[in-house]
């Protein structure tokens, strides 16, 4: 299998960054979005983000223009079913996605490859809604996508080994690194990193520390980049909670039981960077703790 156009549903956050890697990588980009803003605001976005890029040497102008030049929106689903494999990078809820999946299957190529972007839900569960769950894989992206280095793949329990080697071979040629996880709730990365994070919530929750020292400790103490609470933040609220809970539903463990606390911000709509309230209050020049 030899793939050379790319479909990517969602024009968000990691659908612009798919995009953006996709297009640098000399992979024709076709994207769809029901929100006709995000749609339209797509070649800005995207610009913007390879125009840092220039600015910091990493890419030319003419890199940039062809990259640009690569991408083209729709917005009408069933355009991407002629496109050689699809990477869905909706909202992080099942329903969501099984829906795109279900209107996608009819217009698509007999050897098109299905993906999802998703960050924590069964790929075996989402196959099988599918007419070809052995050309499905979990395709995911560590966020914001042009900077990490890691694709996870997720093989479902029918996916064949071409489709893997196809995606296989696209993750080398964006010059990025992937690591193979089962499909397991949340796989490797954030079966990892969730719990971290929600174990630091419940630090906050009962007292132990606030929300700087929190961070510094784990900046400072574990030489993390960020610390968790920022971390959250930036991935946002309703995000790790969706993920806490497809650990705690799908393994059955009191160990992934969500924090309380996180409900709570989840249910004020306190949910980070984009909403520029969570952990932090980002309305001001800079980032001020609410707890």
């Amino acid at each position: 299998m030899t793939v050379q156009s790319i479909g990517v549903v969602g024009a968000g956050q990691m659908g612009n960054g798919i995009a953006h890697v996709m297009a640098l990588a000399g992979f024709e980009v076709l994207m769809t979005d029901v929100n006709g803003d995000a749609l339209r605001a797509v070649p800005s976005v995207i610009g913007s983000n390879l125009a840092r890029q220039v600015s910091r040497g990493k890419i030319s102008e003419a890199e940039k223009a062809e990259a640009l030049r690569l991408i083209s929106t729709t917005p009408k689903l069933t355009d991407l079913g002629q496109t050689d494999l699809v990477i869905e990078a909706a909202t992080e809820r099942e329903t969501i996605k099984t829906a795109i999946f279900e209107d996608l299957v009819p217009h698509l190529k007999h050897d098109t490859i299905l993906t999802s972007n998703t960050s924590s839900i069964s790929i075996t569960r989402l196959a099988a809604r599918t007419d070809r769950p052995e050309r499905f894989m979990g395709f995911h992206f560590m966020n914001p996508v042009p900077v990490m280095q890691l694709v996870e793949l997720i093989r479902g329990i029918a996916t064949d080994e071409p489709t893997f080697r196809a995606c296989e071979a696209v993750v080398a040629k964006l010059g990025k690194t992937s690591a193979t996880a089962e499909d397991f709730p949340a796989f490797i990365v954030n079966r990892i990193l969730m719990p971290m994070i929600n174990e630091a919530i419940y630090t906050l929750y009962e007292g132990v520390g606030s929300v700087r020292s929190i961070d510094t400790s784990l900046k400072l103490g574990a030489n993390h980049p960020m610390g968790p609470l920022e971390l959250a933040d930036f991935i946002g609220l309703d995000t790790c909670l969706a993920i806490m809970n497809v650990l705690h539903d799908g393994l059955a463990d009191t160990k992934y039981r969500p924090c309380p606390l996180l409900t709570k911000y989840v249910e004020a709509g306190w949910l980070g960077r984009k909403t520029d309230r969570g952990f932090y209050d980002y309305r001001g020049e800079t980032p001020v703790p609410t707890r």
